[in-house]
């Protein structure tokens, strides 16, 4: 199961008691929720979303005993977090008493998807979370030069993003881009010697932006906000766990307009991050920023 980031003061900060209904909208295999089952039961609901049918097979495996024991109705929808207003309406489940988003890219997806989520793996390059979305490697095909640059700048926050596309756009007259090495190749090609010994590997930033651009991250988390009175009750509480500063940044400036409206109120006045020893047992959550409100 992936480790849950954050877990205990996710749990306080939802605030659970028996017989609350709380979401999950980025459920992965059940880390948070299943510690979130043991405290909602007896009588509680726990409805949890993912965009990947595969985790919603995990998450169903891991999960449905559990909320047998603990006396919880468990719903699981295989579904975007951005399509949590419909889901509610669809299925007559009303609005919830708490909602986490755990927006943290699941270790599962790198190491068993078979999508190219990973520059460190040699695998087709997908990296979308379901069939429906234009495959990374297609996108690549078509995309022109400003587009591609913008992209790697704006999602990634990449450096090089000009000579990254400029590669890619030159590469691909000659050369299919099908598999994350073929991606990996071209991206230190373009990129100066010395980026290839930083910390962090030089295709990182280039893989991070094509992941958030093409399964459209940024846009479903704005999209989930908005909505946000019409998933969860007056007095009801949200968790959101980001990792990088694009996805922080929307959901500081969401909960600072909606609580200068009167709409909310701000639980964590600063962001809420991992302690040493959890980064320690757990260096994926080191970047982790938790940010939590009560709904008015």
């Amino acid at each position: 199961m992936h480790i849950p980031v954050l877990l205990k003061e996710t749990l306080e900060f939802l605030d659970l008691k028996p017989g609350k209904f709380i979401i999950d909208g980025t459920v992965d295999g059940g880390g948070h929720s299943s510690e979130i089952i043991k405290k909602i039961g007896p009588n509680g609901k726990l409805l949890g979303l993912d965009w990947d049918k595969d985790m919603m097979s995990l998450a169903l495996k891991n999960l449905k005993k559990l909320a047998k024991e603990n006396k919880v109705e468990l719903i699981l929808v295989n579904k975007n977090y951005a399509e949590l207003r419909d889901v509610l309406q669809n299925k007559n489940l009303g609005l919830a008493d708490g909602l986490l988003l755990d927006l943290g890219f699941s270790s599962l997806h790198i190491e068993s998807s078979g999508r190219g989520f990973s520059f460190l793996r040699n695998e087709p390059l997908i990296m979308t979370y379901n069939d429906n979305s234009l495959p990374a490697y297609e996108f690549l095909k078509r995309v022109k030069f400003d587009e591609l640059s913008s992209i790697l700048k704006d999602y990634g926050e990449e450096r090089y993003a000009v000579q990254i596309a400029k590669k890619i756009v030159e590469k691909r007259r000659t050369k299919k881009i099908e598999n994350t090495f073929d991606l990996v190749e071209i991206i230190k090609e373009a990129v100066p010697s010395k980026y290839l010994h930083q910390k962090i590997h030089p295709a990182t930033k280039t893989f991070q932006a094509l992941r958030i651009y093409l399964n459209k991250e940024l846009e479903n988390l704005k999209k989930v906000l908005s909505e946000i009175k019409n998933i969860v009750l007056p007095g009801g509480r949200i968790v959101i766990i980001s990792f990088h500063s694009l996805e922080d940044r929307i959901v500081k400036n969401f909960f600072k307009e909606m609580s200068k409206n009167k709409k909310l109120e701000i639980l964590t006045k600063k962001p809420i991050t991992p302690k040493y020893e959890e980064i320690k047992n757990n260096p994926k959550s080191r970047s982790a920023k938790l940010r939590s409100a009560i709904i008015l």
